[in-house]
């Protein structure tokens, strides 16, 4: 199972905690990462699995394979800046939701809108027309986001 991360590239200390909290946890369930492969959330999520012995895979921006953190196991660069996005979503059977800016919330819709299920941990929250949407699933913790987008993966519809 490969479960993607996304998040804050710049994050605040806390939700780098978080992110290295998920890492680890999902690598203890023997789920492989798969995030955009540079810093902030995607590093420390990469960390943490790794601290664990888990496998780390990052959806490079660029043409250089050393652009990654020094915790992704397998590199593959794109050259496509943030179309990438797609490809890290598209690739996994879950995503979780850490922070994150617009690039986060590109790929919470590009997920969304490909019944890929998201799983939020402080977060975007999702709106229409003044209505609270609940197509993302929100978790309190580490744990709970992990138990949930495993879940959320294995209760998916086939394709």
């Amino acid at each position: 199972m490969i479960i993607s991360i996304i998040g804050s590239g710049e994050p605040t200390e806390e939700i780098s905690s978080l992110a290295k909290e998920v890492g680890k946890e999902l690598a203890l369930r023997n789920i492989m990462i798969i995030c955009g492969g540079l810093g902030g959330v995607m590093e420390s999520a990469c960390m943490g699995a790794k601290s664990v012995g888990g496998t780390t895979i990052g959806i490079l921006p660029g043409n250089s394979p050393n652009d990654a953190n020094r915790w992704v196991d397998i590199p593959i660069c794109t050259g496509m800046a943030l179309a990438r996005n797609v490809i890290i979503v598209k690739s996994s059977v879950a995503s979780i939701a850490i922070g994150g800016a617009f690039g986060t919330l590109s790929e919470i819709g590009h997920a969304l809108a490909e019944n890929i299920p998201v799983i939020g941990l402080k977060t975007w929250e999702l709106s229409k027309d003044g209505n609270r949407n609940h197509s993302l699933i929100v978790a309190n913790d580490p744990k709970e986001a992990v138990d949930k987008a495993i879940e959320a993966a294995n209760n998916r519809a086939p394709l």
